[in-house]
């Protein structure tokens, strides 16, 4: 089924300018509770990190594991929440041919090397893309990838700490640090993003796009192979034009 595109909305002249531009009423109470929603999700996450950490560094273990085992739960809350406002960004941008601003990543701005390395191809197919969309329909979904991946990771390797069983505990807490790090960068790079987008977005798109969030959040929540049934069948909001 063919994207159903409208008459593209007016956008600002940069990401800066988005940046820095003021929202009607209606989309800045959108903005705002996105924005309250990641960074409560992500304080919450980021000092329950920290706790574990410092139990370790003290030779507290015990106390280290099930604090880290609380902050694998709050990692999938968090990128849960990311993936599926991404998902919905690109989903939208398809679908009505919305042309928000998007500016390249900085892979300076990743600790990991595997996501320095995603962060410089991303910036460099950006720069070849040829229109706009296209850059932001990539930034989306680069941005969505490395959120799942570094969820399912900081998941995984807290799991194996919080059991007892890593065979290298340093390596391991680096690792979630590292994750941490980086899925902050993600974090701040979908703000900037969701802001873009909603400069561009038209008024009576608005209700739309909130709805295709709840969606991918109940999408995601699934076990991957529901997941993947889902998306095969396409069970998407129900968007005018569709």
């Amino acid at each position: 089924m063919k994207d159903c595109v409208h008459a593209p909305h007016s956008r600002g002249a940069s990401v800066k300018a988005d940046w820095r531009a003021g929202l009607p009423q209606e989309k800045n109470e959108v903005f705002e509770a996105y924005v309250q929603e990641f960074e409560t999700s992500y304080s919450i996450f980021s000092i329950s990190l920290n706790e574990a950490i410092e139990f370790w560094q003290a030779g507290w273990f015990a106390q280290s594991y099930q604090v880290v085992c609380i902050t694998s739960s709050l990692c999938g809350r968090l990128a849960q929440s990311l993936a599926a406002t991404l998902r919905a960004l690109g989903e939208h941008a398809k679908h009505y041919g919305t042309i928000p601003n998007s500016a390249p990543l900085d892979a300076a701005n990743f600790q990991s090397i595997r996501n320095q390395r995603a962060a410089r191809m991303s910036g460099l197919l950006s720069r070849v893309l040829l229109s706009q969309r296209s850059q932001f329909l990539h930034k989306t979904s680069t941005l969505q990838e490395l959120v799942e991946d570094l969820g399912s990771e900081f998941r995984n390797t807290a799991d194996e700490i919080a059991s007892g069983l890593s065979t290298d505990p340093p390596s391991g807490w680096e690792a979630l640090d590292v994750a941490h790090y980086d899925l902050n960068t993600c974090l701040r790079e979908s703000v900037v993003l969701l802001k873009s987008f909603l400069v561009a977005v038209p008024d009576d798109q608005l209700a739309d796009f909130q709805t295709s969030v709840r969606v991918q959040m109940r999408l995601l929540s699934l076990s991957p192979a529901h997941y993947q049934t889902a998306i095969r069948h396409r069970r998407m909001p129900a968007i005018a034009g569709q």
